[in-house]
């Protein structure tokens, strides 16, 4: 493997996926590169080149170190047991990782822990944009919308936006009273459609759009039922479901 193998496709592997060029901000240290996001400018990687002694190795050959951020303090901690991981050179605060780039460790292992770095250093905005799909549990009151027949003529519908929903998640809607049960599962086809409504009771700044995938009888997810069971004692506004009442509304 040659020297810089491993660096350059640590470089091509970020340009190609982020579309990121390399920054050199030091003129004492022409050979150290950053990568940062576009939008808050923070840095996700750091590639350095230093003799291998400085990081606890019995070697002054020189060496290629990857700089990354992990997220997840039990995960750093566990890696830098690991043969070619080091607690981050040079930089003390965060959580940070120094990898060493000849060969000790695994490319794709690299690329896994660059993304994790990359997600990491992201501003709210773009960590939002980022995240997995998540599933929600969304209130409808009667009293402002017919939600009971709302499905009768059409798959797909506009609903108001809950905060932190974004196209891809899972919307279940519970129905206020007189029903007070989950009726509709529901993926969200579209988000940030704009929308101003206001009226003394109801305020609406946006809206999705959401499809119906599933029916549900008024009688299996009722409200005592999400009360007992799942330890859901109030539907207020959008909220995540626990992992027990995700699987039991996907039987």
């Amino acid at each position: 493997m040659k020297k810089r193998s491993l660096r350059d496709r640590v470089f091509r592997y970020v340009k190609e996926k982020y579309g990121a060029e390399a920054e050199y901000p030091w003129f004492r240290y022409p050979d150290y590169a950053v990568f940062r996001h576009e939008d808050s400018r923070k840095w996700y990687c750091l590639v350095m080149n230093l003799p291998k002694s400085r990081l606890g190795l019995s070697s002054d050959e020189e060496a290629d170190i990857l700089n990354l951020k992990v997220d997840d303090l039990l995960l750093r901690d566990l890696l830098i047991r690991q043969d070619g991981f080091f607690p981050g050179y040079h930089i003390s605060r965060g959580n940070w990782i120094s990898v060493l780039l000849d060969g000790t460790v695994r490319f794709e292992e690299i690329a896994a822990l660059i993304d994790r770095s990359y997600r990491a250093t992201a501003s709210q905005r773009k960590k939002q944009d980022l995240r997995p799909p998540k599933e929600w549990i969304v209130p409808a009151n009667p009293k402002y919308y017919d939600i009971v027949h709302a499905f009768d003529g059409a798959e797909e519908i506009l609903w108001k936006q809950g905060k932190g929903i974004k196209a891809g998640d899972t919307v279940f809607l519970y129905v206020a009273e007189p029903v007070s049960a989950v009726l509709f599962r529901c993926a969200v086809t579209e988000t940030g459609i704009p929308w101003r409504h206001e009226d003394g009771e109801l305020t609406i700044r946006a809206l999705m759009k959401i499809r119906l995938e599933k029916r549900y009888p008024p009688e299996l997810f009722t409200f005592r039922r999400l009360n007992d069971e799942f330890a859901i004692y109030a539907v207020r506004g959008p909220r995540g479901i626990p992992q027990s009442l995700s699987e039991a509304l996907k039987q």
